[in-house]
């Protein structure tokens, strides 16, 4: 019987890891130091959609610990949210965060969310969905509520809101694949795992 091969999470992300664990994978967390703007910023002054944006990030946090991990499969993932052409990151403050949410409060955005699984630093397979999300024209009032609720996790998530907590009670209709939402298309990667004997068929 052929031995189940070690899985790595390269990344911190607590969402992605809960959404793994929640799965039933066993699995270790080797984030990858990866200067994520500088690679957006070069991938958008080359004319890269979000899509390949995204899916570029993942392969290199892949690549990058797979490389020295060998014969582990190393999950990496990424998400850029973009609304009206604009491509924000995780806010740096409260304030920011604030400012993000104002900017997408009663328009519609794009999660393009990307999962790559390397091995001895080449690329598996990849998998990128794209969920679309309308805000409602919340108040001001609602939004200090949700300010209030997130704290300093708003740092933490791109856009500002956790669609698993009280980030929900912003939005009017969401389009797509629930778990890529949360950052990581789920169901598409267990697929992927199980033909490579990583979890149980």
């Amino acid at each position: 019987m052929t031995a189940q091969p070690r899985l790595i999470l390269a990344s911190r992300s607590a969402a992605r890891g809960a959404l793994l664990r929640q799965a039933g994978l066993a699995f270790e967390v080797i984030p990858a130091a990866v200067d994520e703007a500088a690679v957006k910023a070069s991938m958008r002054a080359e004319g890269a959609t979000p899509g390949q944006a995204a899916t570029a990030l993942a392969l290199l946090k892949a690549q990058r610990i797979s490389t020295r991990e060998t014969d582990a499969l190393v999950i990496g993932a990424d998400q850029i949210l973009v609304c009206e052409e604009r491509w924000y990151d995780k806010p740096a403050d409260r304030a920011e965060g604030e400012a993000h949410l104002r900017a997408l409060r009663g328009r519609v955005h794009t999660l393009a969310t990307a999962v790559v699984v390397a091995r001895n630093g080449a690329r598996l397979w990849g998998h990128v969905e794209q969920p679309r999300l309308t805000m409602r024209a919340f108040s001001d009032d609602a939004l200090a509520r949700h300010l209030e609720a997130m704290g300093e996790a708003i740092t933490d998530t791109v856009g500002g809101y956790m669609l698993e907590g009280p980030g929900v009670a912003l939005f009017a209709k969401i389009e797509g694949d629930y778990f890529s939402i949360l950052g990581l298309p789920l169901l598409p990667l267990l697929g992927f795992l199980r033909q490579h004997g990583a979890i149980p068929g």
